[in-house]
Formats: C-alpha cells, structure tokens, sequence
C-alpha cells in the first residue's frame, strides 16, 4: 500500500422495501447502483488541503463537503490544518434523490481517513453511519452498509448484514419525480405521525416488515412478478400513511401507473427524489403529459 496515496469508490444506493422501519430494528432490502457512484483520490503533497469537485453532481457535493469534513474531522481530534495534499471527489450522485448521495460521502471520507491511520479498518461502518447522522438526524446505516459493501444486503439494524442475490431480474427501474427530498425532514415526520398514533405507527412499521418478506420471497423465486409487486404496493401504502407522498412525488407515480407500471414506490425517505417502478416490458421513454423520463435499469433488466 502507497501511504502517499489513496482512491476508492463508493456507490449510491437503491431500497426496495423497508424504510423508516429499519429505524426501529426492522429488515430493509438494500442494493447498490453500479452506475452511480462517487470517486475518491487523494495524494500527499506537502500543501494545505485542496479539494477538487468533478463529475455531474461535483458543484452540488462542494457546497456541502467541507462542513460535513470539519465534522469528520471532530471525531478524530483532527483539523484542517493537519491535512495535506489534493482530494479529487468526483460524483455522479445526486443529493436529495434518495439514492444514498450522503452514504457515499461518508464512506468515501472514512475510507480515507482509515488510509491516514486515525482509526482502523473496522471502525469505518460506525464512523460513517455517526457521520450521516448531519443528514438524517438518525441514521439506520442501512445506506451506509451497501454503500461500504457493494452488494445486494438484507439489512437490520444491529444485526447481521445478510448477502442477497435474486433468482431472477425483474424489470425494476429509478425514474426522478422531480422533486428533491430532504430526509431528516420526513423522518421527523413518521416520528410525529407515531407520537401522535402509536397504534397506526407501530400497524406501519409492521406492514413494511410484511412487504420486505414478501418481496425477498419473491426475489428467491424465479418470475414471481406478482409476488413483488404486492410487496411494493404494500410499502407504498405504507409512505402514503406517513404523509411522504405528496405533490410531484405522488404525481409522478401516478403517471408511472397510467403509463403501464406494475405497481411503484418511492425509494429511500419519501417526500421526493426517485420512484422504484416493476414493468412486464420496457417503459415509455415520455410520460404524461409529455415529460421526458430517464430511466435507470436495474439488475440490467
């Protein structure tokens, strides 16, 4: 290993089922986005810290990185001033779309500082997941962990991180809905929603586990399209309750629907950002009323 050097990459993230309940010990089905990923490369150099933003989400990165690096650098003792050297980011994650942008930060800086020796390779998950807890308020990890892992987990909090891989690829796909989401916020959300009815709360969180079991089973079972869309209709039920589904966010899965979509759902924290949608055949590349959509394939479907 090059102490002088260092690079890694990180990827963003997709959940089929299991938001806001994996909080509170309940299981997420978390997978990565090959396609969408955030790059990091360092080099000592006997300069002050320089840091450059790359790639299509590179401007937006900068107006966030350096706060949540003094933050990082809190937790090791550290400041600025003991950096050293050129830290290139380059991102094609955008933030507040639900596709774990701030997991793929906070990896990509605990990666690194694990490469400067402030803590040992064991600790990145936790020093991540404390990290994000600037964006989420409380972090579950869940987006950590596959932003770590690159793979395909069934996750629970404080438990064991479970490999999954489908029997099959069903014809999933991301699409934006054009709004950006903002996740501490919808998290205080289902929070008030649970202080409010603890009994509707605890009925929610209850119907996310049913879905994520539904759909892991249907994921293990070759073509078992029905299966899965169930699984989905239930986790979207699930965001409307909570009160995430509104606006352009609750618009556009509507016209997903009308379009031909099995069955749809937000992705992540609700309130915007991307919306997970199950096809029996390629979808439109224009929506109602003639809006353009770029889609994002998953499991190469």
């Amino acid at each position: 290993m090059n102490v002088n050097e260092f690079s890694t990459v990180t990827f963003g993230k997709w959940i089929l089922s299991g938001e806001h309940a994996v909080i509170r010990g309940s299981p997420a089905l978390v997978f990565p986005t090959p396609s969408i990923t955030m790059q990091f490369a360092w080099a000592r150099l006997e300069n002050p810290l320089e840091v450059q933003f790359a790639g299509p989400n590179g401007d937006e990165l900068s107006i966030l990185f350096w706060g949540v690096l003094e933050k990082a650098l809190e937790r090791v003792g550290r400041t600025r001033f003991d950096m050293k050297g050129r830290l290139t980011v380059t991102s094609h994650v955008p933030l507040g779309a639900g596709l774990g942008g701030s997991a793929a930060l906070c990896v990509g800086i605990g990666r690194w500082f694990h490469h400067l020796g402030y803590f040992g390779e064991s600790q990145i998950y936790d020093f991540a997941r404390n990290l994000e807890n600037i964006f989420h308020g409380e972090s579950s990890g869940v987006d950590i962990a596959v932003a770590l892992e690159g793979r395909g987990l069934k996750f629970m909090r404080g438990g064991e991180r479970q490999p999954i891989t489908p029997a099959w690829r069903p014809k999933l796909y991301l699409s934006y809905s054009g709004k950006r989401g903002v996740t501490s916020e919808c998290v205080k959300k289902v929070n008030e929603l649970r202080a409010r009815s603890p009994h509707l709360g605890e009925k929610l969180d209850q119907q996310m586990r049913e879905s994520v079991e539904m759909a892991e089973t249907a994921l293990l079972e070759a073509g078992a399209q029905e299966t899965l869309a169930r699984a989905l209709d239930l986790s979207r039920d699930c965001f409307y309750q909570w009160g995430l589904c509104e606006g352009a966010l609750d618009q556009h899965m509507r016209d997903l629907l009308r379009a031909g979509a099995l069955s749809v759902k937000p992705t992540g924290s609700g309130g915007g950002g991307h919306v997970l949608s199950l096809w029996d055949a390629t979808p439109p590349n224009v929506l109602a009323p003639s809006r353009n959509v770029q889609w994002i394939s998953l499991f190469n479907a």
